[in-house]
């Protein structure tokens, strides 16, 4: 009969058998040691592949950094340092010293320069700017611009900068354009020119004036100007007119003392007729702008229709319109003035129903 020892060592031996541990874990709990069992080598697995792609990648890149070190232009400038150190050890002339040092350091300067090149035109190459175009000729034209760069010698490669083109449909007539401002300016000197030129013309042109010299009656005359006389330029014709006819006394008298009376307004001796007309002046009893005489034959009972009759105007001594101001139709007369409109006329009577307007439209007080 086995002792209860024995029986100890046979358990023993049988878990020091692997199939009989795989069972015993396969069995325990229903299979759960098993399963954990097969999930940790799993992970190891994994984990074991995960180090070794990370080992070749590392390798792989220190392959690439050994290759770039080895055919950059520095790392052959040390390595030719190093063959000079090792060439010149021990006794060396002078001039063999100076010889290889000269050779090395061409050979670095070479090296560094062909690199500096191949470094612009690579740049050159990858990095060439995009340029914005609204033109079919440039897309092109890039092929062109391609061939002729590869023809190129390599020391006149640059890089270009980068810009945008222009949009020749954008609308541009709001910014300011020296050019443009330049011709406007010169067109518009030129029609100032041109203006003048064309009033000069007109002040030229011949007007008949009728008036009538005024000493308590009237004696109508008539005299030819040019539009551009002044009223004292245009007394003094008719007064030397005057007086050689029917009155011979004017010869004493001078033009300055002489008033001309237009639709009851003395007009001041500096006004011309060029610009009575032009600004179409208004009398208290007609238009300043007409200097024939004709009369309205409309019907004068209408209200609604205003009187366009035209007056000669008068000559007048000063003198006598001094003692007869108080009198009409001398009391009616006042000085012109340019600012002051009338917006009706009015001619009979000493009352005076027009409404005067200044420049501005207000009404005069």
């Amino acid at each position: 009969m086995a002792t209860p020892v024995a029986k100890q060592l046979e358990t023993v031996r049988a878990y020091e058998s692997g199939n009989d541990i795989r069972q015993m874990v396969a069995t325990s709990e229903g299979g759960r040691a098993y399963k954990l069992l097969k999930r940790r080598e799993e992970t190891r697995a994994a984990a074991e592949a995960e180090k070794n792609n990370i080992e070749n990648e590392t390798k792989k890149r220190k392959q690439i950094a050994n290759i770039a070190d080895k055919y950059s232009s520095a790392s052959l400038a040390e390595d030719l340092e190093e063959e000079f150190k090792r060439q010149t050890v021990g006794l060396v002339s002078a001039a063999d010293f100076k010889a290889k040092r000269q050779a090395i350091d061409d050979m670095i300067r070479e090296t560094q320069q062909a690199e500096k090149e191949k470094k612009n035109l690579r740049v050159k190459r990858t990095v060439k700017a995009a340029q914005l175009s609204f033109e079919a000729d440039d897309i092109a034209g890039s092929d062109d611009d391609e061939e002729q760069e590869a023809s190129e010698s390599d020391d006149e490669i640059k890089i270009r900068k980068k810009r945008f083109g222009k949009n020749p449909t954008a609308k541009t007539d709001f910014l300011y354009d020296a050019d443009r401002e330049a011709e406007l300016l010169r067109k518009k000197k030129e029609l100032i020119v041109q203006y003048k030129k064309e009033q000069e013309e007109i002040k030229k042109t011949k007007l008949e004036v009728t008036y009538s010299y005024w000493d308590g009656s009237g004696h109508r005359r008539n005299c030819v100007i040019e539009r551009g006389y002044t009223i004292g330029n245009f007394l003094q014709k008719a007064k030397a007119e005057l007086e050689k006819s029917d009155f011979p006394e004017l010869r004493t008298v001078g033009s300055d003392t002489l008033m001309y009376v237009k639709e009851d307004l003395i007009i001041p001796h500096n006004v011309t007729f060029y610009e009575l007309i032009k600004e179409k002046a208004r009398g208290k009893s007609g238009p300043l702008f007409h200097f024939d005489v004709h009369d309205d034959i409309r019907m004068s009972n209408d209200s609604r229709i205003e009187k366009d009759e035209s007056h000669a105007g008068k000559i007048v001594d000063r003198k006598w319109y001094e003692r007869n101001k108080h009198v009409f139709p001398a009391s009616r007369w006042e000085l012109y003035n340019k600012d002051k409109t009338y917006e009706k006329y009015t001619v009979h009577g000493s009352e005076d129903h027009s409404t005067q307007l200044n420049s501005t439209g207000g009404v005069f007080k």
